[in-house]
């Protein structure tokens, strides 16, 4: 399991695929998250709310929040969650029209689907 990860800018609310930080027995790799965002100061992180489609909560839920709450206790940063329903599907849809079959690498399609979540939420706070 990995988390995507993305970097995005609120002046053209665009997001890139940046990578992907590995999730063992449950636990992220901090330092690599340490390093991400030490690198990069975002002034917040957009957290994928995994929702089901009618909205109500799935076992995936509760431990984004938990991610959600550990990143803010961690390392100080803001911290928002922001639905990912179908950013997985349109992730796929993206990187197999572009390179195929092969492009379909869960690492390619975790850190697309963050570009989309974030590209998402900028859209929103635009508005």
């Amino acid at each position: 399991m990995s988390i995507g990860v993305a970097i995005g800018q609120f002046v053209t609310c665009t997001a890139q695929p940046l990578t992907t930080v590995q999730v063992r027995d449950g636990t992220p790799r901090w330092q690599q998250i340490e390093k991400l965002l030490k690198e990069w100061l975002p002034n917040l992180v957009v957290v994928g709310l995994p929702l089901n489609m009618d909205g109500s909560d799935q076992p995936l839920t509760v431990r984004a929040c938990k991610f959600a709450k550990r990143l803010h206790g961690r390392f100080g940063v803001k911290v928002v969650l922001h639905d990912e329903r179908l950013s997985t599907v349109a992730a796929r849809a993206i990187l197999f029209e572009r390179s195929g079959y092969r492009a379909l690498e869960n690492r390619q399609v975790n850190a697309s689907s963050a570009a989309i979540i974030l590209e998402s939420w900028l859209e929103q706070v635009r508005q």
